[in-house]
């Protein structure tokens, strides 16, 4: 069975937190914070997609750990977000969530394709 990342879970729920991080962004002003939070959660959808085309569970396994990391700097990243007023305490417990979720998805996952691979 061909892997997609359009049937992932993961993927589709990192596509939902990079377009509520692009939102929350929109009237922020400074451009080199704004950029990196960006960045980080862009880098966890992609992680994931490249992830699952790279033709092995090996690779796979490295990309979803790449894109775990991410999850882990957006998750800090929100709570500056917080602090620079850029988001209530309620927005970012909300994001980081999310961002839980996703990352245990990514663990799940990862053991699977290891246990797989076992």
């Amino acid at each position: 069975m061909e892997r997609s990342i359009e049937n992932l879970y993961i993927w589709k729920e990192s596509r939902f937190l990079v377009n509520a991080i692009y939102e929350l962004m929109s009237n922020c002003r400074d451009y080199g914070f704004k950029d990196q939070i960006q960045r980080a959660a862009v880098s966890i959808m992609n992680n994931i997609a490249e992830g699952c085309e790279s033709g092995s569970d090996a690779k796979f396994a490295n990309f979803l750990n790449i894109a775990r990391g991410s999850c882990g700097e957006v998750r800090s990243m929100l709570y500056l977000c917080e602090d620079f007023g850029f988001c209530t305490t309620e927005g970012r417990l909300e994001l980081q969530s999310q961002l839980r979720k996703i990352t245990s998805g990514i663990v799940n996952l990862a053991d699977s394709l290891s246990a797989k691979n076992s």
